[in-house]
C-alpha cells in the first residue's frame, strides 16, 4: 500500500507529552478519505490521553480530534466525499444505520465503542499512521488523529462544509463548540427565563454559556477562579461571573425566590466527584445537573445523597457530544456562525505551529488559553 511522509504529535507513554515525530500514513482505502489538515483545535481531552486519565489501547499514540482541512484522496463508496472538498471532522463517527444512529442519536454511534483502540474500527490489528523510522504502527485518536499534517481516517468521521467557511474557525465545531453549546441547549434543556450555572470556562464551558444564552436563559451564571476566563465568559452571554460554586449557588438562589438555579452544567478541565456534587447542591427541585468534563475515567464515586436525587427529583445527565447529531449540528452551528449568532473567532486565544504543540499544552494547563489552535502550512 502506497504512504504519503508527513509530520505529527504523538505521545510515547502516559503519563508523557506529545513531541513532533516523522511518520507515514497509508492512502485511503474503501469508505475512507485522506485529509491535508488546515487547523487542529487543542481540546483538553488530548491532554487527559497524555496524563493517563483517558488510557488508550496503542503507543505511540498520535492526538487531536478536533480539526478540519481539505480532501486529498478519497478512497471508493465514501459517503460522495471527493478530493478538494472542505471537512470538518466529527470526533465521534456516524455509521448511519446503527440503532442509534438511526433513531437521531449520532453522538452514540456503535463506532464510537473503539475510538480509543487507536486501530481502525472492528479490526485491532488495522493501522493507518506508521513511525518513518521502523515502520511501528502508531495509534490514531478517535481515528482521525488531527495532530498530523495529513492523516487518513473513515468517512464516517468527516462532515463536508462550505468552501467559504475559514477552516481555522470551523474546526472547533468538530468537538468544543458542540459539545458545550449542546450540553446547554441539548442536555440541560435551557429555557427561556431560566437560570443555569456553568462550571469552568475553558474550550467546553465557554459554549456552554454561549448555548445558554441562544435558548433564552434570564441568568447564565459562570464559574471559574481565573479572572480572564470571567470576563471571556461575560463578553460571551455570561451575565454573572464568579470565583466560586458556593457564590454561585447563592446568587442562583437570589434569582429564584430560594429555590436554585435550573441546571448547572460541568464542564471543569479535569472533573472530581466533588464538582458534581457542589453542582447538584445549586439546583433546584427537579432540577438538571448536567456532567460534560472528564477526568480520570477510572474513578468511581459522588458524594450525592440518593434521597436529594429521590426526594427533590433531581436529574444528573450525561453529555457526549453535546448530544447532538454530528452531520446536521456541525453545518447547524457554521450557519449560525455565517449569521453572526454563534461566535467562533472570539473563541481561539492564540494560535501554534505544529511544532509548538507541548507549549499550547501548558498555555492551557497555566490557565492562559480558551482555546488554543494548531494551525498548518497550507
Amino acid at each position: 500500500m502506497a504512504k504519503l511522509s508527513t509530520r505529527g504529535a504523538v505521545i510515547r507513554q502516559a503519563p508523557g507529552k506529545y513531541e513532533v515525530v516523522d511518520l507515514e500514513v497509508d492512502d485511503p482505502q474503501d469508505n475512507e478519505i485522506q485529509v491535508q489538515l488546515v487547523a487542529s483545535g487543542m481540546c483538553h481531552s488530548d491532554d487527559h490521553v497524555a496524563t493517563g486519565d483517558i488510557p488508550v489501547g496503542k503507543y505511540p499514540f498520535a492526538g487531536g480530534h478536533e480539526g478540519a482541512g481539505i480532501v486529498t484522496k478519497a478512497g471508493r463508496n465514501n459517503k460522495g466525499l471527493k478530493e478538494g472538498d472542505h471537512v470538518v471532522f466529527s470526533f465521534l463517527p456516524s455509521c448511519g444505520h446503527c440503532r442509534w444512529c438511526a433513531s437521531g442519536q449520532q453522538n452514540l454511534c456503535d463506532l464510537g465503542a473503539t475510538l480509543l483502540t487507536g486501530s481502525r474500527w472492528g479490526d485491532p490489528n488495522d493501522y493507518r499512521i506508521h513511525l518513518a523510522e521502523g515502520g511501528d504502527p502508531v495509534g490514531q485518536m478517535c481515528g482521525i488523529s488531527t495532530f498530523l499534517q495529513v492523516t487518513t481516517t473513515s468517512a464516517d468521521s468527516a462532515v463536508k462544509v462550505p468552501d467559504d467557511i475559514p477552516l481555522d474557525k470551523a474546526c472547533l465545531v468538530g468537538c468544543g463548540v458542540g459539545t458545550g453549546w449542546g450540553s446547554a441547549v441539548n442536555s440541560a434543556e435551557v429555557k427561556p427565563g431560566h437560570t443555569t450555572i456553568v462550571m469552568g470556562i475553558g474550550g467546553i464551558g465557554i459554549n456552554a454559556v454561549q448555548g445558554a444564552a441562544h435558548a433564552g436563559a434570564s441568568n447564565i451564571i459562570a464559574v471559574d477562579p481565573i479572572a480572564f476566563k470571567r470576563e471571556k465568559a461575560q463578553e460571551l452571554g455570561a451575565t454573572h461571573a464568579v470565583e466560586s460554586m458556593e457564590e454561585a449557588t447563592e446568587l442562583a438562589k437570589q434569582f429564584t425566590n430560594g429555590q436554585g438555579a435550573d441546571s448547572a452544567i460541568v464542564t471543569v478541565g479535569v472533573v472530581k466527584g466533588e464538582h458534581v456534587g457542589q453542582a447538584m447542591a445549586s439546583i433546584r427541585k427537579a432540577g438538571t445537573v448536567v456532567v460534560t468534563g472528564l477526568g480520570d475515567i477510572t474513578e468511581v464515586g459522588v458524594p450525592i445523597a440518593l434521597s436529594d436525587i429521590t426526594l427533590m427529583q433531581k436529574r444528573l445527565q450525561g453529555a457526549l457530544f453535546g448530544h447532538s447529531n454530528p452531520n446536521w449540528d456541525i453545518l447547524r452551528q457554521l450557519q449560525l456562525y455565517r449569521e453572526g449568532v454563534l461566535k467562533l473567532d472570539e473563541l481561539i486565544t492564540k494560535t501554534y505551529s505544529l511544532d509548538e504543540v507541548a507549549q499550547g499544552y501548558q498555555d492551557m494547563h497555566d490557565g492562559k488559553n480558551i482555546r488554543g489552535v494548531i494551525m498548518y502550512d497550507s
